[in-house]
Formats: structure tokens, sequence, C-alpha cells
């Protein structure tokens, strides 16, 4: 009974709710849709027509002259049934459109594909050109066959590279985060906007800013990893690349509309398992999940945000009025549009259960803030009755669509809404080539080099032998393009190489029967074929000198889980199959072992990590990731990435993460709370030498902000990248505190024996706490400053902060 009256509150909540439309009023959309005639076009001359106009002003005309349908058709998008209105040949049919949406379309999702959720392997993707040639067939219906002419807004993934056919590849994010470059990561994304926008596209679901904090979680590959301030910094530079340095939330020719994700708590799931509860308290919100969103909102234009699956403490995020109102729109003062993820709000029937129908669902979401539903209308087709029977208000509908409406008039989309085939050009480039080959270099992280073992020396009378179930395919990871090209590890090395040195091959093991992201069946590979394989590899490597062996995951092995039918995440951090026998035998044979990593996640591999005399951990490196592995391994690339997430021993060790509360990790009978690789490791083929952190000054009042100094010195014999990283400790505070928290950081390139001083600075917001009474504040005290390469090797300096 209780949950049935809190259902009804929330529902009535929704008639009664006024929202205020953020950035401007609408004043001017006073006219009912009883007012306006249904059938008659506008003039030309309307003044939403305008591009003089102040957007309000425009927006205002338009809602004014709308009906309700017209509306909900803004606030709402087209995917699953895209086939409804194409014809045999997966083209545009504008007959079928008029018959199947009288009222326009607000958003069409992913015009790339052909037929919706299904995999390319299933419907290949539209080529570039037929890309642009559905793109401007539905904006001539829409601007000249409907009553409005209202364009359509069209939204593509592209989380590391549009996921469209002839895209460049860049490295997954988790691969991006590991590169601690910012100003590279806007380079990538401004690439990226670059190639999405000539295909007639102006917004994207990228990128993602969750979190991540449990490694079972198949998604963690699409984050910026565990750490709140890392994740800030690679997120706000996302924004910008996508967008422009453009507060004022307009788009430059070039460039795209990003939507923020997910908002909030889902990269640490229960059980590590995808959308699904995160039991985490408001303190733990706003010090881990809530900074990279209030930090992309705040100092980005960015116009987008998307909710997220997960329920906290009992409330799914599309009805959470508390989240996505009072803290995002309220103590952030977010102005853009809030849109559903995909099925979220039909998910609140059939999976959280907080609503009898879609119906009661749409109007639950509606009341929380959420202006469109993706990426179908199945539950916000239901607002129109609702409206009509006074259970929405008209209000509520004004407020959505107005947001949705000023995407477009943002865009750009009524002054010029079709793409140009000439402008195509640019895609795939030699220079979008070659900043994926970069991105790739700067995102491998050197684990080990025991003794030296890399990089390799070129010897015609030497053999290597090439070997693992990832060394000839080139894994790009979830939500991937089709890029012309991907060079896998084997023709990198070859293409090196050349006739410098003998190398063979053996596939060694098969991890899954498929890779296709797409399929939901995944089936582990036959252990008996496996160990065919396996002796297979020991016969071809036998003779070699040095083996370089590729395992980790396939696209199937760890991916987003985003049905009960098809799964994604793991119960153990384990290699699947019989790789780790794979590595024994090679092992057994006594020869120079180098590993290879590629994998969306970091895996458990601790007798590895004992056994292997080298291991560079290389994530989905993209498109280019075969030249770039072998450039690090033969010595023409220094690698100088970090690790953007802890490695942990197991699975019996999560939550593992460095930044914990000084409380954790007592320790364990017959194990040890160590982690395999600290946070933000990773090792170089020169020597850095890094001096104690020194400090502006050692005292400062509440609200100033200090300079830390740091010399770095390279003492090796090659030139090569230190990431300075620098944490801070609150020594005693009214709550608990982290034993450490990392506050800047900033990669740097040195020759052998320079010696360059790095400047980091600590602003108020570096010393603000939520404190017992969950106010943010400066508490006067002593802070620990920590500086260092990696998170568990610093040098401490005390600073005083005075009241």
């Amino acid at each position: 009974m209780m949950r049935k009256a809190w259902v009804a509150l929330l529902l009535a909540s929704v008639s009664v709710t006024s929202h205020a439309i953020a950035g401007h009023a609408v004043a001017g959309s006073r006219l009912s849709a009883s007012q306006a005639d249904p059938t008659a076009r506008p003039p030309a001359d309307a003044p939403y027509r305008n591009a003089a106009l102040p957007l309000e002003q425009r927006v205002a005309d338009l809602l004014a002259r709308m009906t309700l349908e017209e509306k909900i058709a803004q606030i709402t998008s087209v995917w699953d049934t895209k086939v409804e209105i194409q014809d045999a040949q997966d083209r545009f049919d504008s007959a079928k459109a008029k018959a199947k949406h009288p009222h326009g379309i607000g958003q069409l999702a992913r015009p790339s594909d052909r037929q919706g959720p299904v995999s390319p392997r299933v419907a290949p993707p539209r080529s570039i050109a037929e890309s642009i040639d559905y793109v401007n067939a539905v904006q001539k219906w829409a601007v000249e066959g409907t009553r409005l002419g209202i364009p359509v807004l069209f939204h593509e993934e592209a989380l590391h590279g549009l996921a469209a056919q002839d895209a460049t590849s860049f490295p997954q994010a988790i691969g991006l985060a590991s590169t601690w470059d910012p100003d590279l990561v806007r380079e990538i994304n401004a690439m990226v906007a670059r190639e999405v926008r000539t295909r007639g596209v102006h917004l994207v679901l990228s990128p993602v800013v969750d979190v991540a904090r449990d490694p079972r979680w198949g998604r963690i590959e699409e984050t910026f990893g565990e750490d709140p301030h890392l994740v800030s910094e690679m997120g706000v530079a996302a924004v910008e690349g996508l967008q422009g340095p453009n507060r004022a939330r307009t788009l430059a020719p070039g460039k795209v509309f990003a939507t923020l994700k997910h908002m909030t708590g889902h990269g640490q799931p229960e059980s590590g398992t995808n959308i699904g509860p995160a039991p985490i308290a408001e303190r733990t919100l706003r010090e881990i999940f809530f900074p990279p969103f209030e930090a992309v909102v705040t100092r980005t234009g960015v116009e987008a945000l998307m909710a997220s699956y997960n329920e906290i403490d009992g409330v799914p995020s599309h009805a959470n009025q508390w989240l996505l109102g009072d803290v995002l729109r309220g103590e952030w003062k977010f102005p853009g549009a809030v849109v559903s993820d995909y099925y979220a709000i039909e998910q609140m029937v059939s999976i959280h259960r907080i609503a009898p129908s879609n119906a009661a669902a749409a109007q639950l979401a509606l009341a929380a803030g959420v202006d469109s539903e993706l990426p179908n209308a199945t539950a916000y087709s239901t607002l129109i009755d609702a409206v009509r029977k006074g259970e929405v208000s008209q209000g509520a509908i004004d407020t959505a669509t107005a947001r949705m409406l000023s995407i477009k008039f943002r865009a750009g989309l009524f002054e010029n809404p079709y793409a140009r085939v000439e402008d195509t050009r640019i895609n795939h480039d030699a220079a979008a080539v070659a900043l994926a080959r970069k991105a790739a270099e700067k995102s491998l992280v050197l684990l080990k080099n025991e003794g030296g073992a890399l990089p390799l020396a070129l010897d015609s009378q030497q053999t290597i032998a090439v070997i693992g179930p990832n060394a000839d395919v080139a894994r790009l990871g979830g939500y991937y393009g089709i890029p012309p090209e991907k060079i896998t590890p084997l023709q990198g090395i070859r293409a090196l190489v050349g006739d410098k040195a003998k190398i063979v091959h053996a596939q060694g093991v098969k991890i899954t029967e498929d890779d296709d992201w797409w399929a939901d069946e995944v089936k582990r590979a036959d252990p008996a074929e496996n160990r065919e394989r396996i002796a297979q590899a020991v016969e071809t490597a036998r003779a070699a000198d040095t083996i370089l062996l590729f395992i980790g995951d396939t696209e199937q092995t760890s991916r987003e889980a985003w049905a009960d039918a098809h799964l994604g995440d793991r119960a153990s951090l384990d290699l699947v199959g019989e790789q780790i026998e794979l590595f024994d035998a090679m092992k057994a044979l006594g020869k120079k072992l180098v590993v290879v990593l590629v994998n969306g996640r970091p895996p458990s591999y601790p007798r590895i990590a004992e056994q292997a005399d080298a291991i560079l951990e290389t994530w989905y490196a993209g498109e280019q990731q075969g030249h770039a592995i072998a450039d690090a391994l033969f010595g023409r690339v220094n690698p100088g990435g970090k690790l953007p997430v802890t490695v942990a021993r197991h699975v019996g060790q999560l939550p593992m993460t460095y930044n914990v509360k000084p409380s954790a990790q007592r320790g364990y009978l017959f194990d040890t709370t160590a982690p395999l690789y600290p946070f933000a490791f990773g090792l170089s083929y020169t020597r850095f030498t890094l001096s104690p952190p020194r400090l502006s000054a050692s005292s400062i009042k509440a609200g100033d902000s200090v300079d830390v100094l740091v010399d770095v010195t390279n003492s090796g014999a090659r030139e090569g990248d230190e990431v300075v990283q620098l944490y801070l400790r609150d020594k005693i505070a009214s709550v608990t505190r982290p034993v450490k928290e990392l506050k800047a950081f900033r990669r740097i390139t040195l020759k052998p024996g320079e010696t360059r001083t790095v400047k980091l600075t600590l602003g108020a917001d570096a010393f603000r706490i939520w404190n017992i009474d969950m106010k943010r504040v400066i508490e006067p005290g002593e802070f620990d400053i920590m500086t260092g390469a990696d998170s568990a090797n610093l040098q401490t300096v005390t600073l005083t902060v005075a009241p």
C-alpha cells in the first residue's frame, strides 16, 4: 500500500509541477494548442524562421504555433521502427514517413545504420554517401513536407570515434584515460566532431564520465577510470573538443553537441552488474560520482545530459527529481536538455517496478525533468492522452519541447539542415590516421620490464614468435566504428621488422567462438581444441628467441549488458578460457617472454605479473594499434601512459581503489590488500627522478591557492614522458577523508639529461569537503601535499590552511 501511495504521489506531482525553462522564458508561447490552426503552414517570415531574432523569441513563437501532437513528436525519437519509414533498399520513404509520423520527427537515432538495433554483420552500415543521402532525404521531408518545417535532430554514438562506416577509430575511453593528456583528448574529440558533422549529424552520445570503481562491470572500458579528478579533466576536454570552448552553446562549423552520460552512480553497480542498484550514500555521490558531471556542466557549454539506468536509494535516476532537478538544474544551473538512456523509461515498468504502465513511467520521467525519450516514443507518446485528461500540465510539455527545440536552433538546423557530400573528404584523412596512431602510442602502459627485456633489438638472425588470440586481430572495443583500415599487432610487427628478423605466428588459443559485440550468445571456445592450438603454438615458438604473447579479452568477454539475453559483466577477473595454460606453455620454453594485454577492463593475472619478463597494457588501442604496439615493443616509441584504474589481484579484493578511507583494507588472513598494480602506475624505457614538492607558501588562508613545484629530471638515455601527479590528504576533518586524493597532474616530455620544473596549482576547490552538516566548506588545518609518478610512491610536504 505504501508503494502504491508513493507512486500516486509522484504521478500527481506531474500535473501540478510548473517547470521553468532554463535560460529563457516561454511567455511568448501562451497560445494554446487549440488556438493554433493544425492545418495551416506558417508564413515564410514567421519569427521562428528569422535567424536574426533572439533564440528565446524564436522558440516562443514556434511553441505558440504547435499542436500537442507536434510537441510530443519533438520530445521523442525513432530507431527500432526506422524500417517502417524506409523502402526495400533501406532508403528513406517520405510517403511512409508522412503516414507514420504526420506531426514530424524530433530525433532520429543513428542514421548511419540501416535497420536500428541490428548487428552490422546482419545489416552492414550505410556508406558515407548513403548516410548523407538518407539524412538529406529525411530533412527535405521534415522541412518541406511537414506543417511547421521543423528539421530532424540526428544523433550518433561517438565514444572513441564515430560508430559508423569509414570513420576513424581511436583508442577506447579507458585507453584515452591512460594517456593522462587532456589536450590530446580534446584534439581527438575535435577530429571526431569534424567527421560526425560532415554527415549531417549534430548531436553525439558522448562522453561517458561515470567514475568506474568495479572492474567486473563490462562497461568499464567506456570510462576514464576510477578517479573523480582524472575523469573530470578528461570529460571537460572531450566536451570542449566536440563542441568547442563555447559557453554560449552555439555550434561552430565542424562541431557537434555532446551528451554527458550517465548520471549517476552507474560506475559502481551492485555486484558489478550493469544497471544494478547503486547503494551509494549522498556524501559518496557528492565526493566521488558527482564531480565529473559538475565539472563539465559548470565549465563547458554542454548541451545535453543522459540519465543513468540504475536506482539510487530506491529511486531510478529517470524518476529522481532530487538528482535531475535539485542537483543538476538547481545547484549546478544546467540549462540544457536531459535525455533518457535507451529504453530506460520503459524499464521503470519492466525492471524497477515503480510504475504500472509506460504511461505512468512517462509521467514520472517528465516530472523528474527528462526532456526526451530515446530511442523510441514508446512511453512519451502516451503523454498526449495524459495532457488531455489533465494528468500532465501543458506547461511541463512546453518546457521539455522548448529545450529540445533550443538544441535545433543552437545547432543552426533551421538555417542549414543539409549535409554536403563534398565535405566528407576529410573523413579518415591523413591527419585523422596520424592522430589515431599518436593516441594509440600515448595510451600504452608499460607495467613490467625485468632486466630491460624491452625494447627489442632487430637482428636478422633472431626469430620472434608472435603468439596468442589477440595477435592477429585489431580489437576496437564497444560502440565501435568500421574504419577503412585497422592494423593488427601482427601486421604492425611484420611491417616494422621486415626482413630484419624472422616472424612466426600461432593463435595459441581461441577465447570465444565469436567476437561480435552485438551478438547475444557468448560461447567459450572448446577447451580440447584450445589445447591442440597450445600444442601447435609450442612447436611454433620452440625455436624462437623471443615470444610476444597477446592475450586478454574479446569484445564479448567484457561489454555492456544491455539485456537479460545480452550479458557482458563478469563474476571473475580471470582471463577467459585457456589463456593461462597458454602462458604456462610459453614460459616452459625458457625464452624471453613479453606479454601484451589487449582488453577493455583490468583483468587479474598475478602469475603473469610474477613470471613474465615484460608486460605492456594496450587496452583497445584503435585502428592503428598494430603500428603503435610494434613501435613500443621495438623502441621507436617510449611508453609513457599510466593506469587510470587500480589492478586487483583477484575479485575477492573488490572494491579496490587507491582513494580509500583510513579504516579500509585492514588486512586478510592468508592474503594481501596490496593491488597487483596501483592506480596511476606506469614505467618507461628511461629513468625519471622527481624532487620532493616545494610550496609557494607553507601557510595560506582558506579560499586562497598555492603552487606546488616539482623538479623532474630524465636521468636515462632515452627521451620519454612522465606524468607528475599531485595528491592531497586532509589530516584531521569533521568527516573521514580518503588517504589520498588526486588533485592535479601533468604529462611532460623530457630529453635525456633534461630537467624541468613543473608547477601544479591547488585552488580553493581542492580543499573543499562536504562536512558533517553536508555543507561544502574548507576546514582549516594541516594538509599533506604529496607528489610522485604514481599513487603508491609519493613524497610529502605539509601545508597549513588558516581560517
